[in-house]
């Protein structure tokens, strides 16, 4: 006799499938793959961090802003064409120019992330956003005065030793713990950068956001009735 087939209701069952599918995803199209993962988590960093500054605002009794969609998409374009592609690469390079068998491997690729990459990076991240607003030269200049070097001492405060273990115990060709990795990086520093711009000028666009530890009278890119 035929044997009926039964509809598997178990979660786990679809979450290893899904999880098998990113898998093959990742083995086929490493780049394409992590592109649009670092885009979408982006994407909902940011989100989160707009939900959280709205919460926050609502607490004080201040009037909070709707939820700004075109810095949502920003920050997905963003993580589409420049985080994944240059965190895939990086990690490559890393791993040719500071072997395993090199003295002093370890403190040495920290060096390299920490001193070359993540300064780079956080400077493209300003450029790039710059240019997705539209703004011109002098804005950019104000906003890097203000807003650069809080950011970095703050990513170095934070991702340090995260990034001590994820370039020195996390094999570049594990894949999926690199994901992860991508994960929650691109979480909690969407959203560290983010919070450190946060909206108090009368226009919301990303780049008229008070960066931490300046009152928003002090604020250079604040607009002035």
């Amino acid at each position: 006799m035929p044997v009926q087939s039964v509809v598997i209701r178990d979660p786990a069952f679809h979450s290893r499938l899904l999880l098998q599918q990113y898998l093959y995803l990742l083995k086929r199209y490493p780049i394409l793959t992590k592109s649009f993962t670092s885009g979408i988590l982006s994407a909902l960093g940011n989100l989160l961090s707009q939900v959280l500054e709205k919460r926050a605002k609502a607490k004080r009794g201040c009037q909070a802003k709707d939820i700004d969609t075109f810095g949502i998409a920003r920050f997905a374009v963003y993580g589409v064409c420049v985080t994944g592609p240059i965190s895939h690469y990086f990690y490559q390079l890393l791993e040719l120019l500071v072997p395993s068998s090199a003295p002093c491997c370890m403190v040495k690729r920290l060096l390299l992330d920490r001193l070359v990459f993540a300064p780079a990076f956080l400077l493209l991240f300003f450029v790039v956003m710059n240019i997705l607003e539209g703004n011109k030269w002098p804005a950019l200049q104000a906003k890097l005065r203000v807003s650069y070097w809080p950011a970095l001492i703050m990513n170095w405060k934070v991702w340090t030793p995260f990034q001590f273990i994820n370039i020195n115990f996390v094999p570049v060709q594990d894949q999926i713990l690199e994901s992860c990795d991508d994960f929650c990086k691109e979480q909690v520093a969407t959203f560290l950068l983010s919070w450190c711009c946060c909206s108090r000028g009368p226009k919301r666009t990303f780049w008229n956001r008070t960066p931490l530890g300046h009152p928003p009278d002090k604020n250079p890119l604040r607009t002035s009735k």
